[in-house]
């Protein structure tokens, strides 16, 4: 386990030889600019106190909303359901169902990777500790079993499972180092390189724009040296986090920044839920603050420490402010509003002026495509998977595997003799909608019953206690969908998106309205493109109040000319 110190913005940082989220569409030090003493920046004194509507409660929102705090500003945010957005831990309820339990599910986010350096900067705020994730094949996970067409191996290292396991993971490897140049790419990041960086993935945007994950795994000369019964365990297993064949269709530009970063790999999880941080932040009195008295939190500026309710409606005023609508019908009006919500909401659940964004801007949000996953939970009496089957010397369950309806299973640990929890079945796509339909309790039937023929000897029923716990993002409509997943060709509408927050050259009229969060991110599903597209709103609320960046410490306004992402042709 570890445990990070609390600690303000100074704290001094080695990243030569730590390979982060740097990048790669736009290699700026988030973290760096984060840590420099002489802070994001300055307002001048008749900006002080000045209200910005926030948009979303999740962890783009009140990372903007805690920094523009420290800035001196007034954010006022807007929420329409509980703080924390898709970083939500739920906590399992016991005896009659009214009281809750110490142990939590993470309905949403549950898997930082370590390269997340913007993200573990508000852990290490908080003084969150961390664990590593029971993903396959970890030490973490103990044992991993993988069953597939019926057949099932169990495996603690990647060598005891057959070779076909070990081809397919030669050839991904072979055929990312061939057609990429992986391993140079990833020394640019580690050394902070951003022009040697730029130049190398500016080549790949350019030449794989409009191609596929599925695309590249297929037509690879590593994987057509094998057979399609190796793509289809790539599809199925995948690589670091498990299978992967819901992505086919998504871009490999995403599919390979989630490489590049390691995304995949050395992931940890947050102990006793991540939703401690965005709540951290929310109560948070920062020591440096501009303006405002010390003891001021985010929870104190807002009357009962509860954010407002959910946005009705957005539209620009005659004078250039925009009126912020609430579902309640109360209006109030602010010089700037930043919308961290899924982008969809601003043409199905917010009904917005046209006016406020230009038709390529509405065009990029509205073919924003957001995935479907559903995951199952069950509290069960202690960690009984790690008991040994006398006879095969073998954990009695693992970190599971397959091509059945649960496809993923993953087994959380608390200490031997305190409740456990297994995330029965973790699916996205077409996998999560064929659980739409069901309750919690018919999802972890199907569930179980699905794990009882891989696991034919195990009573998973008798140890658990309390009632599972489910979500589906895509059935709520404030979320729609659980992360975003770009398609071949949406290069351009990301990037749009994602340089929103520079408006020195947009007509008057589309100025004053920001974005952020996991629509916006070039990284989408993790939390460090939320953090880093909340930090890029920061600097352009900051400019926008007439603000600026301490010289020695640059924004990512300053180095966007530079070094933001490439502009494909139209």
């Amino acid at each position: 386990m570890t445990t990070f110190s609390t600690a303000e913005h100074g704290e001094s940082q080695e990243n030569d030889r730590k390979l982060t989220v740097f990048g790669p569409d736009f290699p700026f030090s988030y973290d760096e600019w984060l840590a420099h003493p002489a802070g994001l920046g300055r307002l001048p004194e008749q900006a002080h106190g000045s209200e910005v509507a926030v948009i979303g409660g999740g962890i783009a929102g009140l990372v903007a909303a805690y920094e523009l705090m420290r800035l001196g500003l007034r954010p006022v945010v807007y929420e329409a359901e509980r703080l924390g957005g898709r970083l939500r831990s739920e906590r399992f309820r016991i005896d009659d169902g009214d009281r809750c339990s110490d142990v939590v599910a993470e309905m949403g986010g549950m898997r930082f990777p370590v390269s997340s350096a913007g993200f573990y900067h508000y852990l290490r705020l908080l003084g969150l500790s961390t664990a590593p994730f029971p993903n396959p094949l970890t030490p973490a996970a103990g044992s991993t079993v993988i069953d597939l067409g019926g057949k099932t191996w169990y495996a603690e290292k990647l060598e005891d499972l057959p070779a076909l396991f070990t081809e397919v993971a030669q050839a991904w490897d072979a055929a990312l180092e061939r057609e990429f140049g992986l391993s140079g790419l990833q020394q640019a990041i580690r050394s902070r390189d951003a022009h040697r960086l730029k130049r190398m993935w500016n080549r790949i945007v350019a030449a794989w724009d409009d191609r596929s994950f599925y695309e590249f795994v297929s037509q690879a000369e590593e994987f057509r040296s094998l057979s399609f019964r190796h793509r289809e365990v790539f599809g199925q297993v995948g690589f670091g986090t498990g299978g992967w064949d819901s992505d086919f269709a998504n871009s490999m530009l995403e599919i390979l920044r989630v490489v590049v970063t390691e995304c995949d790999t050395d992931q940890e999880l947050v102990v006793g839920g991540v939703e401690q941080l965005p709540l951290g932040l929310w109560r948070r009195e920062p020591e440096e603050i501009a303006y405002w008295p010390k003891g001021t939190s985010l929870a104190s500026l807002h009357p009962d420490h509860a954010p407002r309710g959910a946005v009705a409606a957005l539209r620009r005023c005659a004078d250039g402010s925009i009126a912020v609508t609430e579902a309640s019908g109360e209006v109030r009006t602010y010089q700037a509003v930043l919308a961290t919500c899924q982008s969809w909401l601003l043409t199905t659940e917010i009904d917005c002026d046209e006016s406020l964004f230009s038709q390529q801007m509405w065009m990029a949000l509205d073919r924003t495509r957001y995935m479907q996953s559903s995951k199952t939970f069950v509290m069960v009496d202690r960690p009984f998977w790690k008991d040994r089957d006398p006879h095969t010397g073998r954990q009695l369950m693992s970190m599971t595997l397959t091509d059945r309806i649960t496809r993923g299973t993953y087994l959380f640990d608390n200490g031997e003799d305190q409740p456990g929890v297994i995330c029965l079945t973790y699916s996205w796509m077409s996998d999560a909608l064929k659980m739409l339909p069901y309750p919690a309790e018919k999802r972890a039937e199907l569930a179980l019953n699905a794990l009882e023929k891989i696991y034919p000897d195990v009573d998973i029923r008798s140890h658990i206690i309390g009632e599972p716990v489910t979500v589906s993002w895509e059935a709520d409509r404030y979320f729609l969908g659980a992360f975003k997943g770009a398609l071949p060709g949406h290069y351009r509408y990301n990037h749009r998106m994602y340089g929103h927050f520079m408006q020195d050259t947009m007509p008057q009229a589309h100025r004053g309205i920001f974005l952020a969060g996991d629509s916006i991110s070039f990284t989408p599903a993790w939390a460090e493109g939320a953090v880093q597209t909340a930090l890029n709103s920061v600097w352009g609320i900051l400019h926008h109040f007439g603000g600026s960046t301490h010289p020695e410490n640059p924004g990512p306004g300053e180095a966007y000319p530079e070094l933001g992402p490439v502009e494909l042709p139209a």
